[in-house]
């Protein structure tokens, strides 16, 4: 699968995707990961790519003109329209189900705005406008990171056991992942559930499933469709 991201801050991801299952999946061929730096796509020579808002307002706007001849370049380099996100506060609400989707899209191009945000007709140009979360940050190069590492992950051969990632939170649905636990067996008093030694793996295999279901419930009753009042 092929990664393009589109920043005015490559230097701010190479790094990223240079250590752990990232590298090694880019090591073994099984992902390509390209960082383009979208100022060489201006349309002034200077790499300017923002202005001020039509209307008024704060702040400065990026320029739509870069991010099309961006996609544009992808597009000649790979022979194929690549799959078009861009990495907005106002986008839907990156998921897992998402990620498993986007793993078969062969090629992900990712657009990273700043400043005050992107000309809206980049969103329109799009296949999906993304948010991971109901917060702002000053640019889209940690949300391009992590949906990349989240997608990546579900391209098979990646994580060393597939089965590691079937197990994850959320993979299988709205549900957390299990407690997980490691030697010592006994750490400042709290002591590993005796079931996990017993070697009987049914019983395992429930307990976990119960635990999860736990864990869901007590950190994110929103999944399950509750809503508990912090002030009862």
């Amino acid at each position: 699968m092929r990664f393009d991201i589109v920043t005015i801050y490559p230097e701010m991801l190479e790094p990223f995707f240079s250590f752990g299952v990232l590298w090694a999946a880019r090591e073994k061929g099984l992902i390509e990961i390209h960082v383009h730096d979208l100022r060489a796509f201006a349309p002034d020579p200077r790499g300017i790519v923002d202005d001020r808002p039509y209307g008024g307002g704060a702040g400065m706007v990026m320029r739509p003109e870069p991010f099309f001849r961006a996609v544009d370049a992808i597009t000649r380099e790979i022979g194929e329209r690549p799959y078009v996100v861009l990495l907005s506060a106002q986008g839907k609400r990156f998921r897992q189900e998402m990620a498993k989707e986007l793993a078969g899209k062969g090629a992900l191009t990712l657009l990273c705005g700043r400043y005050e945000g992107v000309d809206e007709r980049v969103a329109v140009m799009a296949d999906l406008e993304l948010s991971i979360g109901d917060y702002v940050l000053a640019g889209g190069e940690l949300p391009a990171a992590v949906v990349v590492e989240v997608v990546a992950r579900m391209v098979p051969g990646v994580v060393g056991r597939y089965r590691s990632a079937a197990t994850d939170s959320f993979f299988a649905g709205p549900r957390l992942g299990y407690p997980q636990y490691t030697r010592p067996r006994v750490f400042r008093g709290m002591k590993v559930p005796e079931v996990l030694l017993s070697g009987n793996h049914e019983r395992i295999a429930r307990f976990r499933e119960r635990e999860a279901w736990r864990k869901t419930l007590e950190n994110r009753p929103d999944l399950l469709g509750l809503s508990i009042d912090p002030d009862p």
